[in-house]
């Protein structure tokens, strides 16, 4: 089966709602149909710049998705600062982040909160992305395996292969998001192959073929095409250069 690549743009806690419409109106000057056509873009703002980007895109007929970086498990409740699925998706969101590492570190964002925002992305008729991915010390110990092993089957135990089948998965060393350090290409696709395997046991080959996986981690202008041409990535959840519409174009089109 071939699985269409996804650049999703992370924008963290980065850009006012004026800066977003900026940056999404340049990314978009700077794309043509065959990009779109082979590769997916998504970007993800801050809250307070949805819905301005949401009203860019469809204003421009720009082929471009929309994500969120988080939200909160309950549909409504007493959640102060907190976003529920269900106001994302009326914003028309397609994609939710669920799992970041900066979530898991700072914020408290355990295994058990993580299955939860996962199940209530679907619920609410959304794709998740689940990033997941190892501390430089874990991967020093030669545990890797059973880290990034662990968080999957924890988000995603009990969901059927039909689920299981449309969500994205996010390889992020955490040892490589914002430090410049990037995992070799051979570092990323061994791991990415490792996770491919792991829904291949739990859900099958149809399922293990039709889940994208991408790699997050400094991905960059210079490393982008190295990491694409390993056949199990399937694009790349990137940070800091998405900042950048022209280095985020270029990203896109790695393949030219």
């Amino acid at each position: 089966m071939t699985r269409k690549d996804l650049m999703a743009g992370n924008w963290k806690m980065n850009t006012s709602h004026l800066e977003a419409i900026q940056m999404v109106q340049k990314l978009g000057y700077r794309l043509d149909p065959a990009d779109y056509d082979r590769v997916e873009v998504l970007v993800c703002p801050p809250f307070t710049a949805l819905r301005s980007v949401q009203t860019v895109i469809e204003t421009d007929y720009l082929p471009i998705a929309l994500g969120a970086q988080n939200c909160h498990w309950e549909e409504a409740g007493a959640y102060t600062g907190e976003i529920s699925p269900t106001m994302l998706a009326k914003l028309g969101v397609s994609y939710v982040i669920v799992g970041h590492s900066e979530r898991r570190q700072m914020f408290g964002d355990d295994d058990g909160a993580v299955a939860k925002k996962l199940r209530a992305v679907l619920g609410a008729g959304m794709t998740p992305i689940l990033a997941l991915g190892e501390t430089l010390d874990q991967r020093e110990a030669a545990v890797i395996e059973e880290i990034i092993g662990g968080q999957l089957h924890a988000a995603l135990d009990g969901l059927d292969a039909e689920t299981g089948g449309g969500l994205v998965v996010a390889y992020e060393p955490i040892w490589a998001i914002g430090t410049g350090r990037t995992a070799s290409d051979e570092q990323a696709a061994e791991a990415v192959g490792f996770l491919r395997g792991l829904i291949r046991e739990s859900w099958g080959e149809a399922t293990a073929d039709s889940t994208r996986i991408l790699y997050g981690g400094s991905m960059n202008p210079g490393n982008v095409a190295g990491l694409m041409a390993k056949r199990d990535i399937d694009g790349g959840l990137i940070g800091g250069a998405a900042l950048d519409p022209d280095k985020f174009a270029a990203m896109i089109r790695y393949y030219k």
